[in-house]
């Protein structure tokens, strides 16, 4: 019994894993499942431990499975070597918390050697925005969203992305070695069984990337939206997502004290990606996102 009860769940494990994007929504099921997907493959050591204790081959082999496609899917993200090499901007995106009261702080040890950095929950005038103005020359925050640079800003204007107020921007950074379209966006929340909003500012976060000439974007933010969540698609592409291609592992950045996926993100277009991490934001649920790009 022991041993068809692995074999099956095996069968499932894999299955979920392989098609998860074949699966329905099933009441804001899947959105969740699809966030903790890397999570599922802890599903078979367990499956190997059962498979043992049955004393069963075939139970062992079936148990092999999920994991073989589990190495396909996500094996390539823990053996990735960034391509690093020389950068000439480095960015960053952070969640401060809008109860934390050691945001400055946090803020302080994310930015110090940044060229541009993003937040989130945003208090206005609170120690992140105060913090953050000492350390950068120019900056542009709007409602509880910002962006602090250490080059000049225009053509900056507030958007709405679909949620009725402004909770994201856009600004023109002028550094050295030319021009970059900056986004910086806070989308709607994603809650088992209510992702319509989320999905909603997901189509409007596409439709102002598709509407942009610009030859270098950047799109720094809160996305509540996981790598692994189908609906990210809708951005990647046309973007790239920094950790895909330039990060070591999964760059999880929630909870913060021990995270289990990404909801913020570093998306761009026009420039090759050198190096993307993580860094821990001081009393925050969030842990910051950084990353270096060559023009």
């Amino acid at each position: 019994m022991l041993s068809r009860v692995v074999v099956v769940l095996s069968a499932v494990v894999a299955a979920a894993l392989a098609g998860h994007r074949l699966i329905p929504s099933l009441g804001g099921f899947t959105p969740v499942l699809e966030s903790l997907l890397p999570w599922i493959g802890l599903a078979v050591p367990v499956l190997l431990l059962a498979a043992a204790l049955a004393r069963s081959t075939v139970a062992a082999a079936a148990a092999l499975v999920p994991g073989v496609v589990w190495a396909a899917m996500f094996g390539s993200t823990l053996l990735r070597t960034p391509p690093g090499g020389a950068s000439d901007l480095s960015v960053g995106t952070v969640n401060v918390g809008v109860r934390n009261d050691a945001s400055g702080e946090a803020v302080r040890a994310i930015a110090k050697d940044l060229d541009l950095l993003a937040a989130q929950e945003l208090t206005p005038g609170g120690p992140a925005a105060k913090q953050l103005n000492k350390m950068f020359k120019y900056h542009y925050p709007v409602s509880t969203v910002g962006l602090w640079s250490r080059y000049p800003l225009s053509r900056t204007e507030p958007l709405d992305v679909g949620l009725g107020w402004p909770r994201a921007l856009r600004a023109v950074a002028e550094t050295p070695k030319g021009k970059v379209t900056v986004y910086v966006m806070h989308l709607a929340s994603a809650r088992p069984g209510h992702t319509a909003s989320r999905d909603a500012s997901l189509a409007r976060a596409r439709a102002l990337v598709d509407a942009d000439p610009s030859k270098r974007i950047l799109l720094l933010g809160d996305l509540n939206t996981a790598t692994t969540d189908r609906n990210l698609r809708g951005l990647t592409p046309p973007l790239t997502d920094a950790q895909s291609v330039a990060g070591d592992g999964f760059g999880f950045t929630w909870p913060a004290e021990f995270p289990v996926t990404r909801p913020d993100h570093i998306l761009f277009k026009g420039m090759e990606a050198t190096e993307a991490g993580v860094a821990p934001a001081t009393g925050s649920d969030h842990r910051a996102a950084i990353a270096s790009f060559r023009f």
